[in-house]
């Protein structure tokens, strides 16, 4: 891992394969490490130059003050346009995670000759807070027994781990992924400050941020190739926030991993990376047949 010095800020970054390899940058949701290991190894394989990074009050990025960020996410867009020129001489394929997957949408719009392709994974086509009518909210159950548990006591990596794995499993995810990604995450968080674990396991700071202006109605102008990836189960961005991408942004595909809730599970790395390798390329079977997951 390193870190590099982008737009006044430092970016924390991690590269997996050949430096002269065609670019794939992968916007952290909000730390690097929500873009599991095996995709990364997988991508690299496959010939490509990978770099997850984490944005800003995560990670080894710069943490400033994540209960009042004096930064926007059209600042987080450029950040990855300025990345993607710094790291590559030639466009890079973006893609972002949950709300990775929202700074990755503005930058593809704000910012398109720093991109060739783009992939957004369990994520959504509007900033955090009410959605639109006809897009599906979190499921109300399921963020009804997350948000009745207490916090822990951020200062115990054991008690973090705990309460990331408690709720894998109300999520239905799988519960010894999230504790074994949460004691990581707590690894690299610079403190145990209550505001800053936050920021770091659960991405509050992007509540906080100016999200404005909308962006949805702008999908269509979106040139690039583009993959959407979403769970099947997903309770926090129900599918048919991927499904509304997909429809959107012009030849999209739509990938529906059938046994995922949040995030990309081990047994669907194969089916992710096969589909981000083949973005663009000549085998794009187009948006009418929508792959799905075939585990």
């Amino acid at each position: 891992m390193a870190t590099v010095a982008v737009r006044g800020t430092v970016l924390g970054i991690e590269s997996f394969g050949d430096h002269d390899a065609p670019l794939v940058l992968l916007a952290g949701g909000p730390t690097m490490l929500s873009w599991p290991d095996a995709l990364c190894e997988r991508l690299a394989a496959g010939g490509r130059r990978v770099v997850r990074y984490d944005l800003r009050d995560s990670g080894e990025s710069a943490t400033v003050d994540p209960q009042a960020p004096a930064y926007t996410l059209r600042d987080l867009a450029a950040d990855a346009a300025a990345l993607a020129r710094q790291l590559s001489g030639a466009p890079a394929h973006l893609a972002g995670t949950g709300v990775g997957g929202m700074v990755a949408q503005v930058a593809a719009l704000d910012h398109a000759a720093a991109f060739s392709a783009l992939t957004l994974v369990g994520t959504r086509a509007v900033a955090p807070g009410p959605p639109d009518e006809d897009l599906p909210d979190h499921d109300r159950a399921v963020m009804g027994r997350l948000f009745a548990r207490p916090m822990p006591d951020w200062s115990d990596r054991e008690a973090v781990a705990e309460f990331a794995s408690t709720g894998a499993s109300i999520r239905g995810d799988d519960p010894a992924a999230a504790r074994e990604l949460a004691a990581r995450i707590w690894d690299r968080t610079p403190g145990t400050a209550p505001p800053v674990q936050l920021a770091n396991q659960l991405g509050t700071v992007f509540t906080r941020l100016d999200c404005g202006p909308r962006w949805r109605e702008r999908l269509p102008t979106i040139g690039l190739p583009a993959l959407v990836v979403h769970g099947r189960h997903d309770p926090l961005f129900p599918l048919g926030n991927g499904e509304a991408m997909a429809r959107e942004i012009p030849g999209a595909r739509l990938l529906v991993l059938d046994h995922a809730a949040i995030g990309i599970p081990d047994a669907a790395t194969d089916a992710v990376a096969a589909a981000m390798l083949g973005l663009g390329g000549p085998s794009n079977p187009g948006p009418e047949e929508p792959p799905t997951d075939p585990t």
